[in-house]
């Protein structure tokens, strides 16, 4: 970690009217932008993480993208703060690029999670039907996941519980299908079960993030921008300051 420390100039403006005051504040905000996508990027991967096995890889890379992006951004903001504390030209000027960096990234982002959120039907009714017929003591993976989702979402099969008649044939349901029932019990068709279908939970829950993952990247990457233009107009000012004296 590095402290900013002030320019060893003097200077004619008492610090109570700096003039620089206005362009300086933004790099607070990117302190928070910064933290922002750092945090909401770990929720949407700890909630995608419970449906690896419905989900296709490239759902992963918007989350991931805005994990590192704000890592990146936090970082960033110290070296524009100590630019603008110093009222370094050049410091200022690597700063607005990285920031226009950021800003292309954050747009990747969002505009990933909504291309995404186009194709969550097609890809969870390709997995949940071919999962489903894995589900058992063969298979514990699958298995757990489905009952983890199940037990997550308060659904049973892919549209209802009969979907489960391919795997059961003589109308048993996995127990998370009866989240109500005693572990000694077996869970059936004809018992109290959760009728709601996983698909239509599911896809609701991953188009939800979707959507959070697009609006936060295309939200968050217009403040980058915010203060790439404040970050020129104090490159500026500094520039016309030595370019004066």
């Amino acid at each position: 970690m590095f402290f900013c420390r002030a320019r060893a100039l003097p200077s004619p403006v008492p610090p109570l009217f700096d003039e620089y005051a206005p362009y300086k504040r933004p790099s607070i905000e990117e302190h928070i932008s910064g933290l922002a996508l750092l945090v909401i990027g770990a929720i949407i991967q700890d909630v995608y993480s419970d449906y690896t096995d419905f989900l296709h890889g490239k759902f992963f890379a918007g989350p991931i993208l805005l994990i590192i992006v704000g890592i990146i951004v936090f970082v960033v903001a110290f070296f524009g703060c100590c630019g603008a504390v110093k009222e370094n030209h050049c410091m200022i000027i690597t700063y607005s690029v990285f920031l226009l960096i950021i800003f292309g990234l954050e747009l990747a982002g969002g505009i990933t999670g909504y291309v995404l959120k186009q194709d969550v039907q097609s890809m969870l009714e390709d997995s949940l039907n071919t999962t489903s017929q894995r589900y058992g003591p063969a298979n514990k993976d699958i298995t757990n996941a489905w009952d983890i989702m199940q037990n997550d979402l308060g659904c049973c099969g892919i549209q209802g519980a009969e979907d489960w008649k391919v795997v059961f044939p003589n109308g048993s349901l996995p127990h998370s299908c009866c989240p109500n029932l005693a572990l000694n019990y077996d869970c059936t068709l004809s018992l109290t079960h959760s009728t709601k279908g996983c698909l239509p939970s599911l896809q609701a829950t991953i188009e939800h993030y979707a959507l959070v993952l697009g609006g936060v990247g295309i939200g968050i990457g217009v403040v980058q921008l915010i203060g790439v233009i404040f970050a020129c107009c104090l490159a500026k000012s500094i520039r016309k300051e030595y370019e004066t004296v």
